[in-house]
């Protein structure tokens, strides 16, 4: 009789899967034996493995550039990552090894562009530096603070129409633009229109009155951005139409705008089952965006793409002790973790995002169906389902003596930024230690902890004790 857990995952899933697989009872992740890393260095533990953000990255620029020969795409493709995912140095200057460019969403992002530049990952003539999202003042002078030393390729998106007085007050070098399209929502969603970026029917009207006044602006881009990502859905495809026709409009009377910036990312892997096909996306979208323009009779425009949880989110695991069982009524059995889901991972909390959830040990002991808990005191601190199952199945464990670990996969995009990395945290939960995973060329795993575990007296000392 299959009864065993790995009996469950190989009948339910292709199984063993690239970054996963089992040896004598215990899982491997990107060839990582976790049990000897929770050996070393306990648990909850945070884990950031940097080789597999390159990997993303020139994963994607082989989809674009495959996809763009295919099609005879004149245009030319340029990745940049957005910082908002992870803006730790360790994911940052993983990423610059790749030849990409970069995305800020506020002022501070430009201070740590600064920082980049300063100690030499960032070419500060040569790197798009795409400035996105809402500029209060200092964003603004931020931006003119870059581009007066020396910061050629700085480019600010417009959110809105008053933005540009602000940039044209203190920016007098010749400057490339951009503006963001206000793109229709999803149907379901809580509002019509997005509040970031101008609509549509305004666009063309503001370029004419505005900014082709200014001989020392240069609209080079328009931003295409919707809150679902890249999806093959009839929403998407008919708001990248669109999109494109506004491109094609504006480039009549605007030759100097020469790239579309078709913003939300390509998907994380969230379930074992997923089965989404990049290739297809990637090739569909270079033909429709090709075929719109020559319809049009305009230059395919150059493309970039501004990838953030797609960049980090898999490099990211979670990892956990199932502490005690708490058998609540006939029902249901809860294990309980060594931590909180609000504090560690916000967006199970927050958004009811599901991550790869999978034992580290015990695959070849028998499963049964729990939910599980978190430390804090809130009733909503718990994850209880996953993707493809509104369950959650573990190995059985009968008494705490019988140590169990689980693993929370693909984590590593947005979760410290919105859990407040290093501040407080709901019951005073410490934040986990975290440790970077690399390998030399050789091969060879090195690790080491980036952070230990949130203390006591630093939480005080913020609290102001």
């Amino acid at each position: 009789m299959k009864n065993k857990y790995i009996d469950l995952v190989e009948q339910t899933f292709d199984f063993p899967q690239d970054e996963f697989m089992v040896v004598d009872g215990n899982l491997m992740f990107n060839d990582i034996d976790l049990m000897e890393i929770i050996e070393k260095y306990g648990t909850p533990l945070k884990i950031s493995y940097l080789p597999k953000i390159s990997q993303q990255i020139q994963r994607a620029k082989r989809l674009f550039k495959v996809a763009m020969a295919k099609a005879d795409y004149q245009g030319e493709y340029y990745y940049s990552y957005c910082t908002k995912s992870s803006q730790f140095s360790f994911v940052l200057h993983e990423a610059l090894r790749n030849d990409i460019h970069l995305e800020t969403s506020s002022a501070y992002d430009l201070d740590l562009m600064r920082a980049l530049q300063k100690d030499g990952s960032v070419d500060k003539e040569n790197t798009y530096v795409i400035c996105n999202g809402f500029k209060r003042p200092q964003y603004v002078e931020n931006i003119a603070t870059l581009r007066h030393e020396g910061w050629s390729r700085i480019i600010p998106v417009l959110d809105n129409k008053n933005e540009f007085d602000d940039l044209a007050s203190l920016i007098e070098e010749p400057t490339m633009l951009g503006i963001r399209i206000a793109s229709e929502e999803e149907p379901n969603f809580d509002f019509y229109t997005s509040r970031l970026g101008i609509r549509y029917s305004d666009i063309v009207r503001f370029y004419k009155d505005n900014i082709a006044k200014y001989p020392n602006f240069r609209l080079k881009m328009l931003h295409f951005f919707i809150n679902t990502g890249i999806r093959d859905t009839a929403y998407y495809w008919n708001e990248l139409s669109k999109c494109v026709k506004v491109y094609c409009e504006l480039k009549a009377i605007c030759p100097d705008l020469d790239s579309l910036n078709i913003g939300g990312g390509l998907p994380n892997k969230t379930s074992l089952a997923m089965d989404f096909d990049y290739e297809y996306m990637v090739e569909e979208i270079i033909n429709q965006i090709k075929v719109n323009c020559n319809a049009m009779g305009v230059k395919e425009p150059n493309i970039f793409t501004e990838f953030g949880s797609f960049t980090v989110g898999e490099s990211g695991a979670t990892i956990f002790k199932i502490l005690d069982i708490k058998q609540q009524n006939d029902r249901e059995k809860w294990y309980m973790i060594d931590n909180s889901f609000m504090t560690c991972l916000p967006d199970t909390w927050g958004l009811n995002q599901r991550f790869i959830l999978l034992p580290i040990n015990k695959w070849n002991d028998e499963y049964q169906r729990v939910f599980l808990g978190g430390l804090t005191c809130d009733s909503q601190d718990f994850y209880n389902a996953d993707y493809h199952a509104n369950a959650i199945f573990l190995p059985t464990i009968r008494s705490r003596r019988e140590n169990l670990y689980i693993g929370f996969f693909h984590t590593g995009a947005y979760q410290e930024a919105i859990s407040g990395y290093g501040g407080i945290k709901h019951c005073l939960m410490p934040s986990p230690k975290h440790i970077l995973i690399d390998r030399g060329k050789d091969g060879e795993l090195s690790t080491k902890v980036f952070a230990p575990e949130q203390s006591a007296e630093s939480m005080l000392k913020l609290l102001g004790y």
